[in-house]
């Protein structure tokens, strides 16, 4: 809570569930690496915590250790962030802020924004996620597309360059959700199938290697999922039977898992 991102007006860290609210009305809520965004019952977008790069959408570089009283955004229905902050608006399309070192705004630069910008990066789109230095979409097509930093090919478009502003073609159709982590990407096939590419030294592609992977794999490691996540060198999945498994860095533990494995909940 070093930055206020737990939104109790302190800088002090918790380490259990407090006992009041600190913003009510809400109906999603999305953790970024030191700050913290809620989507109002309204459609209305509020962040809090770290700010040095705008990622809070207010116009200022300000840190904020409480919610705002007022929407940055309105018209919202769903939200994602890391350094950077993103929405996918009602009408489908894309708007992001704040970190942008790599083009992960998909505005066309590469310089960090204070504020929620006017106009779409992108439309067409029913998901997003928000990964360390890069942006994935998912059209209402099925397919995904990425942008920002491309370094382990995370983008999937079979380069190591960076990217932007979102590309005009998929790399991957058929996708019913996407999960992005800090380098590498992760689809959930309509078949309930998992596929990831993009970094790969912990094993978070789950393909059984370390080996990198700069476009989707054209076969699965894992079948029967209903729901993905990525975070940082971590992917996890919830099977159908409502289990979950996870693979990649796993630092309290062994030094790694290369293949999807079951956990207990």
């Amino acid at each position: 809570n070093e930055y206020g991102q737990l939104g109790d007006g302190t800088l002090v860290g918790r380490s259990t569930v407090p006992a009041s609210d600190v913003l009510t009305g809400v109906q999603a809520i999305a953790p970024g690496f030191f700050h913290t965004c809620a989507l109002t019952i309204s459609g209305g977008v509020r962040c809090w915590g770290q700010n040095s790069f705008g990622q809070l959408g207010d116009g200022t570089t300000e840190n904020r250790s409480i919610p705002p009283n007022s929407d940055v955004l309105t018209g919202v229905q769903a939200i994602a962030a890391d350094d950077h902050t993103c929405v996918l608006m009602i009408s489908g399309g894309v708007r992001c802020w704040g970190l942008n070192l790599s083009g992960q705004l998909g505005d066309g630069s590469y310089e960090p924004r204070l504020a929620p910008p006017e106009r779409d990066v992108l439309t067409g789109v029913q998901a997003i996620a928000a990964g360390g230095t890069h942006t994935c979409a998912l059209m209402t097509t099925g397919g995904v597309r990425c942008w920002g930093s491309n370094s382990f090919g995370e983008l999937g478009d079979g380069t190591s360059k960076s990217r932007p502003t979102p590309p005009t073609s998929d790399v991957l159709t058929g996708v019913q959700a996407i999960a992005a982590g800090a380098f590498h990407t992760c689809a959930l096939m309509a078949s309930g199938s998992v596929r990831c590419w993009g970094r790969n030294y912990e094993g978070e592609l789950g393909d059984g290697t370390a080996n990198g992977r700069s476009t989707p794999p054209e076969s699965d490691v894992l079948t029967g999922v209903q729901t993905i996540a990525a975070r940082g060198y971590v992917s996890c999945a919830v099977t159908t039977t409502s289990g979950a498994r996870c693979w990649g860095m796993n630092s309290n533990g062994p030094p790694y898992h290369i293949t999807p494995i079951p956990i207990c909940l």
